[in-house]
């Protein structure tokens, strides 16, 4: 009985650990050469050198 309640604790902690993390920004793993990650606009914009 102990067992399965600490099974069922340990699923919980898990699960709720999971749904945390749902709330991140989505990035690509690398963008086009000439461009860089914008994280303000969620995309990869072109690359301005002043």
């Amino acid at each position: 009985m102990i067992r399965a309640l600490l099974c069922s604790i340990a699923l919980v902690l898990t699960a709720s650990a999971g749904l945390a993390c749902t709330g991140h920004a989505k990035q690509t793993q690398s963008c086009a050469e000439g461009t860089i990650w914008d994280s303000d606009a969620q995309t990869c914009v072109k690359l301005v050198n002043s």
